[in-house]
């Protein structure tokens, strides 16, 4: 649905800290699916854990908020605006994430609104959940 290209017009990150590749389903306002390609080129992955590799779970939360944000900031009212992560709850890990997974990251709205928000969001390695959590954040200039 939204190339990289696409992603780089709607959210300002940059590579290394642009975590979202692209986005495959977004229905605004109810729920978006986005996707992060594990590789092992990854700069994180240079001292976390070098003998065996595992993507850092913060870093999983954060392709997570990147996702949400790109549905928050693809309406209308919202772009050019930023969103800023203002905290985390119900956070879980399930399973390390390593070099050659695809991370598929769904978010859906708990509540919107003009100012703030919070979003629950899943990702998934092969259809198995690795990690969830509650994403707050807040919608400014």
């Amino acid at each position: 649905m939204l190339d990289i290209n696409q992603i780089k017009e709607i959210l300002p990150h940059r590579y290394p800290f642009l975590l979202i590749d692209k986005i495959i389903e977004m229905e605004p306002g109810v729920k978006i699916v986005g996707v992060k390609n594990v590789t092992a080129n990854e700069e994180f992955f240079k001292g976390h854990f070098p003998g065996r590799p595992i993507m850092p779970g913060v870093l999983i939360v954060e392709a997570m908020a990147q996702t949400g944000g790109v549905l928050l900031l693809s309406e209308k009212k919202n772009r050019g605006k930023l969103v800023y992560f203002m905290g985390i709850d119900k956070i879980r890990f399930r399973k390390p994430v390593v070099p050659g997974d695809q991370l598929v990251m769904e978010i859906k709205p708990i509540r919107v609104r003009e100012r703030m928000g919070k979003v629950y969001g899943e990702a998934f390695v092969e259809g198995k959940k690795v990690a969830e959590a509650e994403i707050m954040f807040a919608i400014g200039e």
